[in-house]
């Protein structure tokens, strides 16, 4: 079953991702429960999730370009907290 609780760190992706992307859709889904008892999976929750994102910004942007411009404004958080990281990055239109 899909988390899509949020927990502080879901909303910290949120909040650092409508600052860098000023998206007309965001979704972030915790998908950590999934992973119980794989690699990175600590047990404490929010290490494994799904973004879902559409935003001006990737207009003209091929998906790697996307990905990355998600990664930078995560960057923090992926060292730290994030363990995985699913990403949909779309323009509004797509």
């Amino acid at each position: 079953m899909t988390d899509t609780t949020t927990g502080p760190v879901a909303a910290e992706i949120t909040r650092r991702l409508e600052i860098a992307l000023s998206p007309t859709r965001l979704v972030v889904t915790d998908d950590s429960e999934k992973h119980r008892g794989h690699a990175g999976h600590s047990g404490s929750g929010e290490s494994h999730f799904t973004v879902e994102v559409e935003s001006a910004a990737f207009a003209g942007l091929n998906r790697v370009a996307r990905q990355r411009r998600v990664n930078q404004a995560l960057a923090e958080l992926l060292v730290e907290r994030v363990h995985a990281l699913a990403i949909k990055a779309t323009a509004p239109g797509e």
